[in-house]
């Protein structure tokens, strides 16, 4: 359960994280733009005070008072400002004292374009290291008409744009701590659809699990009139695919492997099955056509088919020499070369109706000596070196010690939470 919390908590965070910045990017971009708006308002309200001139009477750059009230603008908050009658000639200019390179600055500055009648353009500029807005305003009389046109490089106040960048962090703020508080709501609420969907999911897995179980001790309750067979395998083939570095989805597959890896033996007569004496050579072929009935057993089920690589492969020897496919090497998938080792040894030590269980160290001995070429040697060694105090243990124990090993091998790597699980390696 504390997985599915931290899967949760992971995706909430992912979504919190790209909806803010998704719903962030939106804010800030209306932020600038109505400080933007902001800074054209203050320009508009400067130069409103030119609706009481009447532009059509003024001569272009000689009328007094056109003039003076240019000058005047320069000495507020304009760095510059230029005045156009209603044909759009320039009547009047003006230039601030407090910026001496503005004449050099303003030509590298394009000229904006004259605004349609309720229009209004503007751009920003950076003049003697202030920012500047650079806007061109329609001029109307009383009588709401276009009477001119007024353009001005508008030097924003450092206090009135630190105020306006304020307010935009502060709603900005504002907003994302909204998505947050929204994120967590829904929190519990994904928690609670999820636990079922998980307890479902669970109970699915379970009886597949349970099914693996059924026909693979079915197989062996065939085979060697017990199940306990596919235990031990089971249990030797998770320690070994431990030791050797598997991951977990891989001894998830080794389990799956063991429990099934006869499986196809379904489809070989009690005859040649159950024989107490070695095969003929044509029994012996019929019995290898037990690999080919278990893929097409296991192609029914998706699921099933995390097997495969085991069934297929088990038969297979190192140097070239198994069947069904002569696969040789690392040729042979690694969950198959690790569970011919535990095939062999397991069947060397038990009973099995043709034979009787061989000591331990006669086992090793023909693993190690007398099978030249069969295993993956690096894998050999490793499963020496874990052996014996794994087989003694399995040897002692009775059969429901053995079955209660599986069922915590199963948990641990189906079910258990990784995050705090304790490996069975370390707990037997």
């Amino acid at each position: 359960m504390y997985e599915l919390h931290r899967q949760i908590l992971n995706r909430l965070l992912a979504a919190w994280v790209a909806v803010s910045l998704i719903v962030g990017g939106v804010v800030a971009y209306l932020g600038l733009s109505k400080i933007d708006d902001q800074l054209v308002a203050l320009a508009a309200e400067e130069s409103s005070r030119l609706a009481e001139v009447d532009l059509r009477r003024a001569k272009p750059l000689s009328d007094g008072t056109i003039d003076r009230i240019a000058a005047d603008f320069v000495q507020r908050h304009f760095a510059a400002v230029e005045i156009y009658n209603r044909s759009r000639e320039l009547i009047a200019r003006a230039r601030s004292d407090r910026y001496p390179n503005i004449e050099s600055e303003l030509a590298a500055v394009a000229k904006l374009p004259f605004p349609t009648a309720d229009g209004r353009n503007f751009a920003k500029a950076t003049l003697a290291g202030q920012s500047v807005l650079q806007v061109m305003l329609p001029l109307k009389n009383p009588a709401g008409e276009v009477a001119g046109y007024f353009e001005g490089y508008f030097v924003i106040d450092p206090a009135t744009l630190a105020r306006l960048r304020q307010d935009m962090v502060v709603t900005l703020a504002i907003v994302l701590c909204a998505v947050l508080l929204t994120t967590v709501a829904f929190y519990p609420v994904m928690v609670a659809l999820n636990r079922d969907v998980l307890r479902y999911s669970h109970d699915l897995l379970r009886g597949n699990i349970n099914l693996m179980e059924t026909l693979g001790s079915a197989v062996a309750q065939r085979d060697s009139n017990t199940s306990l067979h596919n235990y031990r395998v089971t249990v030797y083939s998770v320690r070994l695919a431990e030791a050797a570095g598997l991951d977990k989805e891989a001894v998830r597959q080794m389990i799956a492997g063991a429990f099934l890896h006869d499986i196809g033996k379904i489809g070989i007569s009690d005859t040649i099955l159950l024989k107490p004496a070695k095969l003929s050579t044509d029994e012996f072929d019929t019995m290898k056509h037990h690999v080919d009935f278990g893929v097409e057993l296991l192609a029914k089920s998706p699921w099933l088919q995390r097997a495969r690589d085991v069934v297929a492969c088990h038969h297979e020897k190192f140097d070239g020499s198994g069947y069904p496919a002569g696969l040789a090497g690392e040729a042979i998938p690694i969950r198959a070369r690790i569970f011919a080792i535990i095939d062999v040894f397991d069947a060397l030590t038990s009973r099995r109706p043709y034979k009787e269980a061989f000591p331990f160290e006669r086992a090793m001995a023909i693993l190690t000596t007398d099978s030249p070429g069969h295993f993956d040697p690096r894998l050999l060694s490793v499963f020496m070196s874990i052996i014996e105090p794994l087989y003694r243990e399995i040897a002692a124990s009775p059969p429901a010690r053995i079955e209660a090993m599986v069922r915590g091998l199963i948990d641990y790597y189906y079910f258990a939470d990784p995050v705090r699980a304790e490996s069975p390696a370390a707990a037997d």
